[in-house]
C-alpha cells in the first residue's frame, strides 16, 4: 500500500511539472486518485486485516492520505472555477472568504483535530475500525464512499483535515502573489530539492528562526521552498515536531551543512 501512494505522488508530480493550467490538471489529478483508490480498495478485499491495530493503522494512515488527493484537487479545482475576475482586491476577499470555511471546518471539528494532531490513540478503537462506523458522517455532501466495508468516517475526516491544511498552503501562496506579482516569476525555476523533505523542513525552520527573510510568517517561507525547489512540504509542523522529539541528532542536517562547509574550506586552504 506504502508503494501504490509513492507512486501516486510521483504520478501527481509528474502532471504538476507537465500541466501548468490549474483546472486541467486538477481534473488529471482527480482522474489518477480516483483511479488509485479503486485500486487500494481492491486490495483490501483481497488482502483482509488480521488485526484491529491493522485495521487502524489503515484507516487513521493510510486511507487518509488516498483520500486527502481527492478532495485537495476536488476542491482546488472549485476553488479555481468559481475564481471572480477582477482587480487585486476582489480575488482576495474571494480566498479569504475560502480561508474561512476551512477555518470554519477546524472549529466545529476541533476536538477531533486536536486528537489527531497530537498522535492520541486512546479513541483509535471509536474512530478507526468499521464496526464502530458512526452512518451520520456519511450524510456529508461530499463523501463519495460510503461503503461500511471501507470506511469508519473518520477516516474521510481525517482525510479532510490533511486537503485542508495542504489548501491553506495553496491558498496563501495565492495572496503572497497577490501582494507580490513579481514573485510568481521569481518563485519559478528549474531547481528540485534531492534530499529528504525532513533535510529541507529543518533548513526551513532554521532560517526562519534566525530571521534570514525578515519577520515573515514562516507559511511564506515554506510556500515559497515549494515552488522554488519544487518539493512537498505538506504538514511541516508535523515533521518539525518529529524532529523535536529525536533522540539523537535534532539537528542532522545542519551538522551536515556545517561539517560539509569546514571541510570544503579545509580542502581550499590545501589547495591555495
Amino acid at each position: 500500500m506504502e508503494t501504490l501512494y509513492e507512486d501516486l505522488k510521483e504520478r501527481l508530480a509528474v502532471i504538476a511539472n507537465e500541466e501548468q493550467n490549474i483546472l486541467k490538471q486538477s481534473e488529471k489529478c482527480i482522474a489518477l486518485v480516483l483511479d488509485s483508490i479503486t485500486q487500494l480498495k481492491k486490495w483490501i478485499v483481497e488482502h483482509p486485516f488480521t488485526n484491529k491495530q491493522e485495521e487502524i493503522h489503515f484507516f487513521k494512515e493510510i486511507k487518509p492520505s488516498f483520500l486527502s488527493e481527492l478532495f485537495y484537487y476536488t476542491s482546488l479545482f472549485n476553488i479555481e472555477r468559481n475564481k471572480p475576475i477582477g482587480s487585486t482586491q476582489i480575488p482576495k476577499i474571494y480566498i479569504h472568504k475560502e480561508l474561512d470555511k476551512i477555518s470554519d471546518f477546524f472549529d466545529n471539528n476541533r476536538e477531533f483535530y486536536q486528537y489527531y494532531r497530537l498522535h492520541a490513540t486512546y479513541l483509535d478503537e471509536k474512530y478507526f475500525l468499521r464496526e464502530n462506523h458512526e452512518m451520520y458522517l456519511t450524510l456529508d455532501k461530499f463523501i463519495y464512499d460510503s461503503d461500511p466495508q471501507f470506511s469508519t468516517g473518520y477516516d474521510y475526516k481525517v482525510a479532510r483535515i490533511l486537503a485542508n491544511e495542504k489548501l491553506i498552503i495553496y491558498l496563501n501562496k495565492e495572496l503572497i502573489i497577490l501582494d507580490n506579482p513579481a514573485m510568481l516569476e521569481s518563485s519559478k525555476s528549474n531547481l528540485h530539492w534531492t534530499l529528504s523533505k525532513t533535510a529541507c523542513i529543518e533548513l526551513l525552520y532554521a532560517l526562519h528562526s534566525v530571521g534570514a527573510f525578515g519577520s515573515v510568517d514562516l507559511k511564506q517561507i515554506a510556500t515559497f521552498f515549494e515552488n522554488a525547489f519544487h518539493v512537498d512540504l505538506k504538514n511541516y509542523y508535523r515533521t518539525f515536531l518529529e524532529i523535536r522529539i529525536r533522540k539523537t541528532g535534532r539537528s542532522s542536517f545542519l551538522d551536515l551543512l556545517r561539517e560539509k562547509l569546514i571541510q570544503r574550506m579545509e580542502e581550499a586552504d590545501e589547495n591555495f
